[in-house]
């Protein structure tokens, strides 16, 4: 992992096409922004890992199963 400081209205660079900027600091609460092409998708990590864990809910065995009895 790197590890960076930044201060507020400061930015990094990611990947030649993606920005954050620190946008507020407050307390123990910073305030970011995110300048991406619309293509890429930013999600908070907790949203992320629900979303990969409906995914994976919706291949098991049983859902296959409940897919291949619709399609017949």
């Amino acid at each position: 992992m790197l590890a960076l400081s930044r201060k507020k209205n400061e930015s990094i660079i990611v990947n030649n096409n993606i920005e954050i900027t620190i946008l507020d600091i407050r307390g123990d609460q910073v305030k970011i922004g995110i300048a991406a092409p619309k293509e890429v998708p930013i999600y908070r990590k907790e949203v992320y890992l629900q979303i990969q864990a409906e995914n994976e809910a919706a291949t098991n065995v049983e859902g296959m199963a409940a897919l291949a009895d619709l399609l017949k």
